[in-house]
């Protein structure tokens, strides 16, 4: 996240104040240049919108070898609140972060996620954000008939999927390589990651001379907690035309 955008966050959040935060009882650590910049049982789950939340750092649990240091003047906006900070390990260093001193988020540090080299909980690495307490995944095996096509052609069909159910997103189905056309799917070279999932790679698919990028995902090496979707594929339902038992689901 850019410093402006740090800085349009810190005004929001001393504005208006976060959606929501609270204790969570998580061992939080962070990785940066080969150091644990930080080790605590204290973090905060902060909420900076409805969607999912982030860590704050108390910044007495940054570790004493980490420099962390504050703009001079407080951001524009913010009454003196909140400030923008550097974080400095030996020879490396990143200015995205931001400290609180006042208000609901009084004493935490911001350390935007991708700033750092890999975040823990416990011992387990995450990815792209935290996890959100309230939110769980459901991975059920079905017999239901799930087709698939685009522009009329059929892409997959099964009577052997996984139905991945998340809190508050619409369900995914994921489908046994042995169900695809593989005939049209082509490599892609995006690579995303989610929390709850892991890394995913992707597929385009050509149909009736068209090529859609990364329609198609998959994870070869998922969490622990999706370990059943390991090989199997995903069709963008918003993207596709597919039928659950004959029935077509909307866009």
């Amino acid at each position: 996240m850019s410093t402006n955008n740090l800085a349009k966050l810190a005004q929001k959040l001393v504005s208006e104040g976060p959606h929501k935060h609270e204790h969570t009882p998580r061992r939080v650590r962070g990785l940066f240049n080969g150091q644990y910049i930080f080790d605590t049982i204290n973090a905060q789950h902060v909420w900076e919108h409805p969607y999912y939340p982030h860590f704050y750092i108390p910044s007495g649990d940054i570790a004493s070898a980490v420099k962390l240091t504050k703009d001079s003047k407080a951001i524009e906006g913010t009454a003196g609140r909140a400030y923008l900070a550097k974080l400095s390990v030996r020879d490396k260093s990143t200015d995205s972060a931001l400290i609180f001193e006042e208000g609901p988020l009084k004493g935490l540090v911001k350390i935007d996620f991708p700033a750092i080299d890999q975040w823990f909980e416990e011992d387990t690495p995450i990815y792209q954000h935290p996890k959100d307490p309230y939110k769980r995944i459901d991975i059920l095996s079905s017999r239901r008939e799930v087709r698939v096509a685009l522009d009329g052609v059929t892409l997959a069909q099964t009577s052997n999927a996984l139905f991945l159910l998340e809190t508050s997103l619409r369900p995914r189905y994921y489908l046994p390589p042995t169900a695809v056309d593989w005939s049209l799917l082509s490599k892609s070279d995006l690579e995303t990651y989610c929390p709850y999932k892991g890394r995913a790679n992707y597929y385009n698919v050509t149909v009736n001379g068209k090529e859609y990028e990364d329609l198609v995902w998959w994870y070869q090496y998922p969490t622990s907690e999706s370990a059943p979707i390991a090989g199997a594929l995903c069709f963008y339902n918003e993207k596709v035309d597919i039928w659950i038992d004959g029935v077509q689901e909307k866009r």
